[in-house]
């Protein structure tokens, strides 16, 4: 891109990607999220930034954590609940929140309003990053060469 300049929201016209690729029946809660890249949009290749939209009843994903990669969150528009190993966090716009990566405290963010959550998601594009989701029989070895879902013995899910 030889000369970004700044740009509406709506003006990117890069589609929003819904729902998530976790397999069955983990993809459930996620279903109904929706991420729109707004990094991709300026060629960013460092780190991406997504505006995720939550609709009533939805998950951001299954509560994870990232070898290698950091994330940061910032609430736009209402009230999600941060839950994490400590428990459930209410949040509200104008928060934020950071993940380091390593830190084996899962996360995620649930929507059990009736408003539409908005916020901003930030994290780093490693391509050796692993995730692992503590709660339910599901990981994934490095995400960023192809990695596939499988379940903790390293058995794919089909």
């Amino acid at each position: 891109m030889d000369d970004p300049k700044p740009i509406a929201v709506e003006a990117i016209s890069l589609p929003a990607r819904m729902g998530s690729g976790y397999p069955d029946p983990f993809d459930k809660p996620c279903a109904e999220r929706q991420k729109k890249p707004l990094g991709d949009a300026f060629g960013l290749s460092d780190y991406g930034v997504n505006l995720v939209s939550l609709p009533a009843g939805t998950w951001s994903s299954q509560r994870h954590w990232h070898s290698s990669e950091d994330e940061f969150i910032f609430i736009l528009q209402g009230r999600p609940t941060l839950v994490t190993d400590e428990g459930e966090t209410a949040l509200e716009p104008g928060m934020c929140a950071g993940f380091v990566a390593g830190e084996t405290n899962g996360h995620h963010l649930v929507n059990s309003t009736d408003e539409v959550v908005m916020y901003l998601e930030v994290g780093s594009r490693r391509d050796d990053d692993d995730v692992d989701y503590p709660d339910i029989d599901m990981q994934v070895k490095q995400r960023g060469y192809g990695g596939v879902f499988t379940h903790n013995d390293g058995s794919p899910y089909t």
